[in-house]
């Protein structure tokens, strides 16, 4: 039952439930001790505290009675009167403190014998103190006689009364405190037996819980052990039983869902070091059909990189031409805008000219006029001098000449006129058809701006088609590197094909060693089939010698091509013919195939 209980329970709890129960046993067992030492204290209390003193106060008061019998018998017996004066204080307090005793003793006596004790001793007592006060009378009244004779018939046998009865209460409460000590004795003894009885129990018991706690954690975690040093020895066939709830429980389902897991990863590493052996042969020979096609991607770049070269070249005349037909119709637009500048200060000074006829026109209207009032005014004067007679004849003739002369003038004048409105008219149209011509140079002058800024176009993406293409010719260069880096690489993957092939035939013949359920199985090595990797010749590819902007990555990414290292017994002089690879996926190896057969293109898709 006690196995079960701890079985499922934890390790902790199982410590916990034993430790608690050793601390309930020392707990009981500090009890029973605890009893017996309050049994023997109590026993000690009352044989101390009621018997001990009992007897030890009745000894005193027999103490106190004895010298209270030697002062009497002293003064009864001697002939000196003042003795009895003298001995009066000591004993009177005498009498005082048996008195004092005798309360003490008399609660004390509590059973019948005691209280019987008690009582015969308080009669003695009586006739003790009856028997010496007579006696004391007697002797101060002088009467010696008397005093003796009182002192052998009455104080002698009071007093004998009294030691008696004293000396019964002193052998009572002895006899008492000899019974007391050896029932604290059976007492202890009793105690004693009981704390070791009990402490053997508590020992067995204890000893018990002890094996049965190590059996209960000791067990499984030996087979545990056992079973962990069987997997470290490649044994995987244990029989480990399914454990209980605690940590050793867990631990063996651990231990047995790790050599589950372990059985699972061991026959899968089998089947995948057999895969691994069969993809690494198929991997070296698709190597060395990569290879091939590699060579032939090589050359396929030497020819692009001269068609670059040849395009950069024609890119760089255009380029050339876009940039002389850009200088021209800048030179031409310049042309045109000193001509549209020249017609404009035309257009200026003929609206200049314009004007001035304009004024002319007004001056010979006024003169015009002038002359017609000159006219008037001449008429005017003939007509006086006609009427002055004889007397205005000389005025009239020179009327007549002022007359003619302003007719002349404005003859004249009519006549500029007709020539200045000819001439503004003209001036008009000249302007006119100057505006017509400015208008058409700033045509001219923007188409010819149009046409630069297209060339200008034309020439920076020439430029960029140029710097573009430089880019390209380094990234041919570069793809050629890579394509040279990329041989290097098929044959340092044969080889390391090859290695994978010897680690996988290793690991297999490693994880051998492990025992499964179906006993220890080793897998063949496999053989990969010996093909021949071609090395790569150097193509010998430059970038082009056109002098354009290129980025500095494309021009220093053109180092000189060195072979791949040579990788095989044999390497052919000429790589040999791509064959055409059917575009069929490669087939996934099985675990348990065989050595694969020699190396078949179709099992390899086309790059």
């Amino acid at each position: 039952m006690f196995n079960g209980l701890l079985g499922s329970r934890s390790i902790a709890q199982r410590l916990t439930l034993v430790l608690g129960l050793v601390l309930l046993i020392s707990f009981i067992g500090s009890g029973i001790g605890f009893v017996g030492l309050s049994r023997a204290a109590a026993q000690s209390a009352t044989m101390y505290g009621d018997y001990l003193a009992a007897e030890r106060d009745a000894t005193e008061y027999y103490r106190l009675v004895s010298r209270g019998e030697m002062r009497t018998q002293a003064i009864a017996l001697s002939s000196d009167l003042t003795l009895a004066d003298q001995l009066a204080p000591g004993a009177a307090a005498g009498v005082e403190a048996a008195g004092v005793i005798f309360k003490k003793l008399e609660p004390r006596m509590d059973s019948d014998a005691e209280k019987a004790l008690i009582k015969a001793l308080n009669g003695a007592r009586g006739t003790f103190l009856t028997a010496r006060e007579a006696l004391n009378k007697a002797k101060k009244a002088g009467d010696e006689a008397t005093a003796k004779q009182l002192y052998a018939s009455e104080f002698q046998p009071a007093a004998a009364r009294l030691s008696d009865a004293t000396l019964a209460i002193v052998k009572s409460q002895r006899d008492q405190l000899d019974a007391s000590a050896k029932e604290l004795d059976s007492t202890n003894a009793k105690a004693r037996t009981s704390l070791i009885v009990f402490a053997l129990i508590a020992v067995a018991l204890a000893a018990w819980l002890s094996l049965a706690l190590g059996a209960s954690i000791t067990g499984p975690l030996r087979r545990a052990a056992e079973v962990a040093e069987a997997i470290a020895h490649f044994d995987l066939t244990q029989d480990i039983p399914a454990g209980g709830r605690d940590e050793v429980g867990r631990l063996l389902n651990a231990l047995q869902d790790m050599q589950s897991a372990l059985q699972k990863l061991i026959g899968e590493v089998r089947g995948a070091a057999d895969s691994i052996g069969t993809a690494s042969a198929e991997i070296a020979t698709g190597n060395f059909d990569l290879s091939q096609r590699t060579e032939q991607t090589a050359s396929n770049l030497q020819n692009a990189a001269s068609s670059m070269s040849e395009l950069t070249g024609t890119v760089k005349q255009t380029a050339d031409a876009a940039m002389t037909a850009n200088q021209l119709a800048s030179s031409a637009a310049s042309v045109a805008q000193r001509g549209g500048e020249a017609v404009s200060q035309v257009v200026s000074t003929m609206d200049e000219i314009s004007q001035s006829s304009r004024k002319i026109n007004d001056i010979i209207g006024v003169i015009d006029g002038i002359a017609f009032q000159t006219n008037i005014l001449a008429l005017n004067a003939a007509v006086e001098a006609a009427r002055a007679g004889e007397q205005g004849r000389g005025f009239a003739v020179v009327a007549a000449e002022v007359r003619s002369l302003a007719q002349r003038s404005a003859g004249a004048a009519k006549e500029i006129k007709t020539l200045i409105g000819a001439s503004v008219e003209r001036v008009d149209s000249g302007t006119q058809q100057v505006q017509a011509a400015g208008a058409t140079m700033t045509e001219i002058v923007a188409s010819v701006q149009r046409v630069t800024d297209i060339i200008g176009e034309i020439s920076a993406a020439a430029r960029e088609q140029s710097e573009g293409i430089a880019v390209v010719n380094g990234s041919v260069v570069q793809l050629d590197q890579m394509t040279q880096q990329n041989a290097a690489l098929v044959e340092e993957s044969a080889a390391a094909a090859e290695s994978l092939r010897e680690q996988s035939a290793r690991m297999a013949e490693a994880i051998g060693v492990f025992k499964l359920s179906g006993g220890a199985q080793r897998l063949p090595a496999t053989k990969a089939p010996a093909a021949q990797k071609p090395a790569m010749k150097n193509t010998g590819i430059k970038p082009a010698a056109a002098k354009v902007t290129a980025p500095k990555s494309a021009a220093s990414s053109s180092p000189k091509l060195r072979p791949g290292p040579k990788v095989g017994a044999a390497a052919s002089p000429k790589p040999a013919p791509v064959r055409k690879a059917a575009a069929a996926p490669v087939a996934a190896p099985r675990p348990s195939a065989p050595a694969p057969a020699p190396a078949d293109d179709g099992d390899w898709e086309t790059f």
